[in-house]
């Protein structure tokens, strides 16, 4: 009685999971579609003058790789780049400066900001720094960009025909992240699968959605807009800061369109499972507003949604259950199909959809690990400055 009861109840909420992937499947906006794209190029009449903000922090590594990749940018319109040099210990200034003397093309101008004051992130400090170099020469946008993130030499060309087309007051892209190693192979497509779960793409660009986001990496923000939303004041304790950045541009009743690039790469490797572990560690617990309860329901819905299919799988043919077992099969199905594009995206082979399950696990153990750091007063982090909560004041680690 007592094992037809629990088999009972592996099944129920086995057809809760599929019933959960069913819905993702058509009513989270098809999050797994990746033809989020920018659209064909119309060239406006007159193209705008633009300002690149580059934060760098210690990126004398990556720079070589992207720094130059700005500096060539094929842009009819004026264009002037502003690197400032966050208290680097590696040469980052100057290796930015030898890389303009040789290759030449845009200005680049390098600025340093001090030592953030207290209720900043650092990151934000430095953008602040930045865009304030940059009001100098009165841009119509600045392109937002980090330090190891390559662009294409039409990137900022197809990202202002953009704006201009779609009337857009950000127009922000999902860098294409490494994937070299076995570990970024394994978490990295699933990183932006996640993140596109969360924030259905689509939904980011249409008019009267509170759906906000953007990606770092990539944002050309017009100056209008980002003054009347006070970026990047608004937002200066903001650890997760482009999300930040796209909810005060909503808020201000601006128009944010967000999409996955296919010539704007991120240039960082991530060659270990530590590596990517302390990419996502950093800042997930800060995504769910360090709320203990919204922890909670997140690491439950993890193991509904991700977990459930497979371990109903396993119990269902281990106890000739074949209702479960089949259940627990159609619901990772679903959930592999869904992550089929993705890979697709990332020109990775079809059978890493499957081990989806597996990921989701780390992405668990890592938003719990998360959690545990905030609480033993680590907090989140960037570059080696930590945050312990919402305000504090930056610890250099």
């Amino acid at each position: 009685m007592g094992q037809t009861a629990g088999v009972s109840a592996l099944l129920w909420i086995t057809v809760v999971s599929l019933a959960a992937w069913c819905w993702l499947l058509l009513c989270q906006g098809f999050f797994w579609r990746t033809d989020v794209r920018l659209p064909p190029r119309r060239e406006p009449d007159a193209w705008p003058s633009v300002c690149v903000v580059v934060p760098a922090r210690d990126e004398a590594a990556v720079l070589s790789a992207s720094l130059p990749s700005l500096l060539t940018q094929d842009y009819p319109g004026r264009a002037e780049v502003f690197l400032v040099d966050d208290g680097s210990t590696d040469g980052t200034g100057e290796l930015a400066r030898e890389l303009a003397r040789r290759h030449g093309g845009l200005p680049l101008t390098v600025g340093a900001p001090g030592e953030p004051p207290a209720g900043w992130t650092g990151k934000l400090w430095a953008v602040r720094h930045g865009i304030g170099l940059a009001r100098v020469r009165d841009p119509e946008y600045l392109l937002l960009t980090d330090a190891d993130i390559a662009h294409a030499p039409d990137s900022l060309r197809a990202l202002v025909a953009a704006a201009r087309a779609g009337g857009f007051d950000v127009v922000s892209q999902m860098a294409r992240l490494r994937v070299e190693s076995v570990w970024e192979r394994l978490v990295v497509p699933a990183f932006v699968y996640f993140f596109a779960q969360l924030y259905p793409f689509r939904w980011i660009g249409r008019r009267g959605s509170r759906t906000a986001a953007a990606a770092g990496g990539c944002v050309l923000l017009r100056t209008a807009t980002a003054e009347k939303a006070r970026i990047p004041d608004a937002i200066r304790h903001a650890v997760i800061d482009d999300v930040a950045l796209a909810r005060a541009v909503k808020g201000a009743g601006g128009h944010v369109w967000l999409g996955l690039a296919d010539r704007v790469d991120s240039v960082r490797p991530y060659p270990r499972l530590h590596d990517l572990w302390r990419m996502v560690s950093r800042s997930a617990y800060a995504q769910l507003r360090h709320n203990p309860l919204l922890l909670l329901g997140t690491v439950a819905g993890l193991a509904l949604v991700y977990l459930v299919p497979p371990a109903a799988v396993v119990a269902g043919a281990a106890g000739g259950t074949a209702a479960t077992a089949v259940t627990g099969a159609a619901a990772w199905a679903v959930m592999s199909g869904t992550y089929l594009p993705m890979l697709r995206y990332y020109r990775q082979p079809p059978w890493l959809a499957p081990l989806l399950p597996f990921t989701a696990l780390l992405y668990l153990l890592m938003t719990v690990d998360s959690a545990v750091q905030h609480y033993r007063g680590r907090g989140a982090a960037w570059k080696g400055r930590t945050y312990a909560r919402p305000g504090a004041v930056p610890d250099e680690g």
